[in-house]
């Protein structure tokens, strides 16, 4: 499609005439059929609000079309009004604009939903089983309009997914307010979130999906790999090398999850990654994520004595389900070093786990006929996945939660997985041992950019300002961030030989406030001295220092009693708001569940301009140290020391210290 008629497209919104029926196409994953949970009134409802996004003319053909996808998809996709040219993250000066921030958000949206991104695209669906831009194709018809007309003195109001409208603001308002499955408390059960969804008012924005902010595996890459490399040094024994041929096994290769095997590599490590899945585990296989895919559990015990022999680098998916390679690999007496799950466990009964025993195929057409057969069916293999890691544990293995909710189901599920208190789990979430105490409580976490000329050339720009500076930082770094300095460089450095890149030219890195504002403070001069030939989006991913309440992953290791409080998340993005960001968002979900998380997110768009300067000082200074604030109150050794220390940086930040209590005077009272 010519640039003319891509802009046309754009700016035409929901057209006045129906385009032609799409046919369904079987060579693009699609997401599982959903469960059938609306009434009969409930369905004529969901086709009457359906119906809202267009003229009465054409109701009468769309009803009975949305009553066909509701009956046979359980949602009401509007495949007709997919749009025809290809999508992905075009240069920013392609979009038709009277906003450069509104172009950038039009870029972001369109990268979510980049066949090579998305997990299932034509639902409209970036990664996590269920984690979704928009609920239709007229949402996104309509939200690229209004993005393409407004001006930097309009605000754009999202709700779950529905543009709507554009409302007068200012100019440093955000363009875009974002809210993704913010219901009332007491509906936020899993069939809360069916019924709503079905019913086309609600919808589960993941993390970064719905916030337009998903780069692609890469985006958690890196977090991964960190998360391997500190697992395997807490293991290894004095003197030996922490990484040579050790084995990590975990399942999941979809949307974030198919990162693990290309972060175990970085690592150094042996890795075995399940997919039931043969669609997804051959497209990380061809976009060079994983390196070798098997398909026989026998063939699989072989190739891995092989390679722990040779002490090898290497990544293999098995296409079959996790817990046969538990089960098989502890008949073998076979010695897993490091374990772990990215299965969807948020979204348990609609294709976030695929129980034993049962193929892809047959357990998409059970939870979709039978849906209560399917959950204890799931309940079953839950239970003999634990059984399988509680014998590998007891020969030595770590194993840790990856804040997919395994453990949290898994309990639900009856499996032996709780420690002797009761209360909490055997197994810690990997946010508990490594990433919040050594990361979160010092201020480092998920900060990334896009490049929106898609110039691989300004990415390879953007990576020698970021290293340039992180070694400049690292010389006069206290002693305690030393190693978390060390790695990110090590990281940055070889970014480009690890070839991270899905979609949009993008990257991601680890990094506190102080190294994010002057980076970001670097790449707002090299767009201004035209070292860098366009615009970059800032952002981050939810699962940071502040963006996230979540007691079961980023505020685990929050032991003061407020780690199921959100205040951190909603005051992070109510504080970025107006402190200069150029979209916010927040959302009920996220990685461990609907109902079990409040996440809230930001984008930044850096022209080379002054004002662009002045509002990343503020924001970012503020949108990480609000989570080190708290969690120093928690009375967390690391966030402490983090906090005094943005106080002694900038002399305007107040913040409340917690006065420390002796443990033996409170021990002795009943």
């Amino acid at each position: 499609m010519e640039l003319n008629e891509f802009k046309k497209a754009i700016l035409t919104g929901i057209p006045d005439e129906l385009p032609l029926p799409k046919p369904y196409d079987d060579n693009v994953s699609h997401a599982p059929k959903r469960k059938d949970i609306l009434t009969k009134t409930e369905k004529q409802l969901a086709i009457k609000n359906a119906l809202r996004y267009f003229p009465e003319k054409h109701h009468e053909v769309l009803a009975k079309e949305f009553a066909g996808e509701l009956k046979k998809f359980g949602r009401i996709y509007m495949y007709r009004f997919r749009p025809d040219y290809k999508m992905y993250a075009r240069p920013i000066g392609d979009y038709p604009q009277r906003s450069e921030q509104a172009a950038a958000i039009m870029l972001m949206i369109q990268n979510n939903l980049d066949y090579a991104v998305a997990q299932h695209p034509h639902e409209l669906v970036t990664y996590g089983g269920n984690g979704a831009v928009f609920q239709n194709w007229a949402q996104y018809l309509l939200t690229m309009r209004y993005l393409a007309t407004m001006t930097d003195e309009q605000t754009l109001a999202m709700y779950s997914g529905h543009p709507m409208g554009l409302f007068p603001s200012h100019k440093d308002a955000p363009r875009v307010v974002v809210t993704n499955g913010m219901v009332i408390p007491n509906y936020s059960a899993q069939d809360d979130w069916e019924r709503m969804n079905a019913l086309g008012v609600s919808q589960y924005g993941q993390m970064t999906a719905g916030s337009f902010m998903y780069i692609g595996p890469q985006g958690i890459v890196h977090g991964t790999t960190i998360t391997v490399m500190n697992a395997a040094r807490k293991i290894a024994k004095a003197g030996e090398n922490p990484f040579e041929g050790k084995l990590f096994v975990t399942s999941g290769l979809g949307g974030m999850s198919g990162a693990q095997p290309k972060a175990a590599n970085i690592a150094g490590v042996i890795s075995v990654t399940a997919e039931v899945n043969r669609a997804a585990t051959r497209k990380r296989h061809e976009q060079g994520w994983v390196d070798e895919v098997i398909s026989g559990l026998d063939e699989l015990v072989v190739r891995v004595k092989q390679a722990k022999a040779n002490k090898e680098v290497v990544s293999i998916a098995f296409d079959g389900n996790i817990v046969e390679v538990w089960e098989k690999f502890d008949e073998e007496n076979m010695h897993i070093d490091l374990g772990s799950d990215q299965t969807s466990l948020h979204n348990p009964w609609a294709g976030g786990y695929y129980p034993a025993g049962l193929s892809y195929e047959d357990s998409n057409k059970l939870m979709a006929e039978q849906p209560d057969l399917f959950k204890e069916k799931v309940r079953e293999s839950l239970r003999r996945h634990a059984a399988a890691i509680n014998k590998h544990t007891a020969k030595g293995t770590y194993f840790f939660d990856y804040g997919n909710a395994f453990l949290l189901e898994a309990s639900r599920a009856g499996a032996d997985v709780m420690a002797t208190d009761g209360k909490t789990f055997k197994y810690p979430s990997y946010v508990q041992d490594i990433m919040g105490p050594m990361f979160f409580d010092f201020g480092f976490g998920p900060f990334r950019w896009v490049c929106t000329s898609g110039n691989p050339e300004d990415l390879e720009v953007t990576d020698k300002i970021a290293s340039d500076v992180l070694e400049e930082l690292k010389k006069a770094s206290p002693k305690k961030i030393q190693s978390q300095m060390a790695d990110n460089i090590q990281w940055i450095k070889g970014a480009q030989e690890n070839k991270l890149v899905v979609g949009s030219q993008a990257r991601i890195l680890y990094a506190d406030s102080e190294g994010r504002i002057r980076i970001a403070t670097a790449f707002n001069k090299a767009i201004r001295e035209g070292k860098i030939s366009a615009p970059i989006v800032l952002g981050r991913d939810h699962h940071d220092v502040s963006g996230t309440d979540s007691p079961f992953r980023e505020t685990s290791n929050i032991y003061d009693g407020s780690s199921f409080t959100a205040d951190m998340a909603i005051q992070n993005v109510i504080g970025d708001a107006f402190r200069g960001a150029t979209w916010v968002s927040i959302h009920n979900g996220g990685g461990v569940g609907w109902g079990e998380v409040i996440n809230g997110g930001f984008g930044m768009l850096l022209d080379g301009s002054q004002e662009a300067e002045r509002r990343l000082q503020s924001m970012l200074f503020w949108d990480v140290n609000n989570g080190i604030s708290r969690r120093g109150w928690a009375r967390n050794e690391g966030a402490i020391f983090a906090i005094k220390r943005a106080m002694e940086q900038n002399p305007a930040l107040q913040v409340t210290l917690p006065n420390l209590v002796n443990g033996d005077l409170v021990d002795g009272i009943e």
